[in-house]
């Protein structure tokens, strides 16, 4: 992968990444800023806007000009907003690159935010809170977060409340815009099959009327839990959803790629300890998987599954079991190249795709102000040791940092307490 990174008079981050081998070109436009940094009164708004930038511009003035110049061209656009992050994009034949960059940087910059389409919009993010409501496979990974974090910034819902959602005015919008939208805080993106030099000069003409202020800092999360930690949502659901986890790192901590192993093997693919021991050997659950979270100042580790009502407490001591194995007995050689050369796969082959390495590269340089390349990601993970997974692992599963959310028709808290013991 070859990519070239230009920082603009402003302070705007520019990566172009050229694709010989594709016919496809995307423009990626991420600004480091999401949930977590809302006021308590307008939660969600960082997703309500990344709603109301495809509403209209002066230029486009409404969705269905914009949607239809993309349809035109065979092209696809969306985005997606996180805790720290909000990206847009858009994807096309690389001979439409020009008009694919214009539609981009039209509703990055130059959104009308009409209170009328405020209102409209509004519903559909209510209804749109409702369904993940109804969704626990989905909302059970809120629910865990909101246990770890709190009433902190962290741990709240991207999309916000009903109550703020509802109360949230125009007004709000362009100066939470004015404050956070800004070049310091961007990174525009370009790979595929593109001609740098026509692009940078697209991307001058465009971007460099932003002006440059100072970036706001994060409300940093504060964590002192001394003891194992539950919360039940009471539901009355098909089937019981969970996450178990524990209390990790930060984004840039030295055993992030231990980390990264340490989910594989535990619950990262189908022949994982977990996989065989709650779905192939028991028959607990139909999904079960292990993952990390990454932020700049925290992290954790967690596994979710859906179970059988009657079956949650087996389920819980199946995990914690296999957490506590794994955090006595030393992995062997042959699991933990296993686990290497599967994130390696993984890796190579998530990035063949013009919107893929757009991502990978604007994620880093966003999050994390360095870019990596695969083949030192690979030298990183090549250097974790059998030792290093045992250290870790018994670093973080330990009582004092247990973790467990749950939705269902269960009310049994002090029962399923005495479980989390390691």
């Amino acid at each position: 992968m070859i990519y070239k990174k230009t920082t603009l008079k402003n302070g705007l981050r520019v990566i172009t990444a050229p694709m010989r081998d594709t016919a496809t070109a995307t423009v990626l436009v991420m600004v480091g800023v999401g949930s977590r940094y809302e006021e308590d009164a307008e939660a969600g708004i960082s997703h309500f806007i990344e709603h109301m930038l495809f509403k209209g511009t002066k230029k486009r003035p409404n969705t269905k000009i914009i949607s239809e110049e993309m349809d035109s061209i065979g092209g696809e656009f969306n985005a997606f907003t996180g805790k720290n992050k909000t990206a847009y994009y858009a994807k096309s034949d690389a001979r439409h690159i020009g008009k694919t960059l214009d539609v981009i940087s039209d509703i990055f910059l130059n959104s009308k935010l009409e209170s009328k389409e405020i209102n409209r919009e509004r519903g559909t993010i209510l209804q749109e809170i409702s369904m993940y409501e109804d969704m626990p496979m989905q909302s059970i990974e809120d629910e865990f977060e909101g246990l770890l974090y709190g009433r902190q910034k962290l741990g709240r819902p991207i999309a916000g409340y009903p109550k703020t959602v509802s109360g949230v005015k125009r007004k709000n919008f362009v100066d939470y815009m004015s404050k956070h939208y800004l070049p310091e805080s961007t990174v525009v993106c370009v790979a595929g099959k593109i001609d740098e030099k026509k692009v940078m000069d697209n991307i001058r003409k465009h971007f460099s009327k932003m002006k440059k202020k100072d970036k706001p800092v994060f409300e940093k999360v504060r964590e002192n839990q001394k003891v194992p930690k539950i919360k039940i949502k009471y539901k009355k659901t098909d089937q019981t959803h969970l996450v178990l986890g524990a209390r990790t790192y930060h984004n840039k901590h030295k055993d992030k790629y231990v980390l990264a192993l340490l989910a594989t093997i535990l619950g990262g693919n189908m022949s994982s300890r977990l996989f065989l021991s709650v779905r192939e050997r028991q028959g607990l659950a139909y999904y079960v998987r292990t993952g990390n979270e990454f932020y700049q100042d925290a992290g954790y580790l967690a596994t979710q599954c859906g179970v059988k009502h009657g079956n949650l407490s087996k389920t819980i001591g199946t995990i914690l079991k296999e957490y506590k194995k794994i955090s006595r007995q030393k992995v062997d050689e042959k699991e933990l190249r296993k686990a290497k050369d599967y994130i390696k796969g993984k890796t190579v082959m998530s990035l063949e795709s013009s919107d893929a390495v757009a991502g990978f590269l604007a994620d880093q340089e966003v999050i994390k102000d360095e870019i990596l390349m695969p083949e030192e990601i690979f030298k990183r993970i090549d250097k974790v040791t059998a030792d290093d997974i045992k250290r870790v692992a018994k670093d973080i599963f330990v009582p004092e940092k247990l973790n467990l959310a749950i939705i269902g028709p269960h009310n049994n808290k002090e029962k399923l307490e005495k479980l989390l013991i390691l």
